[in-house]
């Protein structure tokens, strides 16, 4: 039973100290006594039936009440009167309540506000993913020359971030009138960007002095590595979010030390079993501190390359849609470079055009195989289902989002922000810092949510940009060529 604590932190093991070494050394844990029949944990640990039965029921009646389902100690009241009963618990707030107390972060554009179905709300964990800043030495120019110490935004996350930190402080509806916490596992809190969002953007800078969002209610935490990440959010966090009130943590970025840990630690499949172990405890962390505190949490993730096919396949190929997708670290013997499946995939080939006309090209993949089911989590579409020609998806820059599935079950919502190039734009001034920036386009796409629709694998999602005040949607301009 050595993850009940990390399952159910506080939970009175006290009062079963005469079952727990028992149970640990029959390797019992928490799932089992949930999913197993009390008499075949008692046989198994060789424990009395009605103790086995009294601890499963006291579990099952804590993790209910985290849940928001009855009080802890009546349901196991209920349990030891009436062991036989088979009565529902009641709900502790109906549907309509819970929608009343919907509460969420706007983003202070109606276009924005209406991709992610309203904005961030609160008790939530999302994701916003997209490619890092890049250097101007990487942007490559007609001339043939770059630009000298200058590096250029990437799809913005950390730019929609910070705009949420300010716009949680302000009042419903377009915040929670809270506190924000920015935790960064990469770089300080950039004081001067938000000096400047508050000075440009025309809703904040219009506001009177007391209900202006303030610097002074963002508390900054650096995490520099994963020893003292996990031990911030483990002890602080929640003094912090108890004693302040807090209404948004914004962690920047999510995946930066689990990726430095891994690259100076083995690959093998034990170090896999125990980071996926690690993301597990980090997700029930963040997801038991936004439930009890109704706070909102927003991470950003990083991205790997994902390389698509260069060729079609033989025909005989669509037969093989069932096989694994293979990855650059595959290897019949599991060698020490198994991480990096979690970064880069190589994508198995494509199938060549529909030979059923009245079929959809789709179902040429099985539905349960990575290549069907990455279009519609990771926010990148290649495959049948991609909106982009097979003959133009060669060149098309596929992402993964970092940490791999286990994290991204986790999660309630992962936005992904797109950054393209822009190939209806012209050349002049692009030796410039604004020059280049007109050169790309970015679009906000919502791969998953579970309060609102998604974006769907065939859009691309809302266009926006990044300026002074933060960032907002571009609008569509109409009769303009190129």
């Amino acid at each position: 039973m050595t993850d009940l604590l990390h399952t159910l932190p506080n939970f009175p093991t006290k009062l079963y100290t005469h079952l727990l070494p028992s149970l640990e050394k029959n390797l019992v844990t928490t799932t089992d006594l949930l999913t197993l029949e009390p008499l075949e944990i008692s046989r198994r640990a060789q424990l009395p039936l009605l103790d086995v039965r009294r601890l499963t029921r006291h579990v099952l009646a804590t993790l209910q009440c985290q849940l928001g389902v009855a009080n802890a100690e009546e349901t196991l009241r209920e349990y030891e009167n009436q062991p036989n009963a088979s009565s529902t618990p009641i709900l502790k707030q109906s549907g309509a309540a819970i929608a009343n107390k919907w509460s969420a972060i706007s983003t202070l554009d109606p276009s924005l506000d209406a991709a992610i179905s309203g904005g961030i709300p609160a008790g939530y964990i999302i994701e916003a993913t997209g490619e890092r800043y890049q250097s101007s030495d990487s942007i490559p120019r007609g001339n043939g020359h770059s630009l000298p110490n200058q590096s250029f935004s990437g799809a913005g996350k950390t730019q929609f971030l910070l705009s949420l930190l300010l716009i949680a402080q302000l009042p419903p509806p377009h915040g929670l009138f809270r506190p924000t916490v920015y935790i960064s596992t990469e770089h300080p809190l950039p004081t001067s960007r938000l000096t400047q969002i508050l000075r440009t953007h025309p809703h904040l800078s219009s506001l009177p002095p007391q209900d202006r969002p303030s610097l002074s209610r963002i508390f900054s935490i650096q995490t520099p590595d994963l020893e003292s990440q996990d031990h911030i959010l483990t002890y602080q966090v929640p003094v912090l979010l108890a004693r302040h009130h807090v209404g948004l943590i914004v962690i920047d970025s999510i995946a930066a030390n689990y990726r430095a840990e891994r690259s100076s630690t083995s690959s093998s499949g034990a170090a896999l079993g125990l980071r996926s172990s690690q993301l597990l405890k980090l997700g029930h962390q963040l997801r038991t501190l936004a439930r009890e505190h109704d706070c909102a949490i927003v991470a950003s993730n990083q991205v790997a390359d994902r390389f698509a096919p260069t060729s079609p396949p033989p025909p005989q190929a669509r037969h093989m849609g069932s096989s694994p997708p293979r990855s650059l670290s595959s290897s019949p013997h599991g060698s020490s470079q198994g991480m990096q499946s979690l970064d880069v995939a190589i994508m198995p080939p494509l199938p060549p055009s529909n030979p059923h006309p009245n079929q959809p090209q789709a179902s040429i993949y099985p539905l349960l195989t990575l290549d069907r089911q990455q279009n519609f989590f990771t926010g990148w579409s290649s495959g049948p289902s991609s909106p982009v020609p097979f003959s133009q998806q060669t060149n098309q820059n596929l992402k993964t989002p970092a940490l791999g599935l286990v994290w991204t079950n986790q999660l309630a919502c992962r936005i992904a922000l797109i950054k393209e190039r822009n190939l209806g734009a012209r050349g002049e001034g692009s030796d410039s810092a604004e020059g280049a920036e007109r050169l790309w386009k970015r679009y906000l796409k919502v791969v998953f949510a579970s309060w609102g629709p998604s974006t769907g694998v065939m859009d691309r999602g809302t266009e926006f940009e990044i300026w002074g005040g933060g960032v907002r949607a571009v609008e569509e301009k109409q009769g303009e060529e190129g």
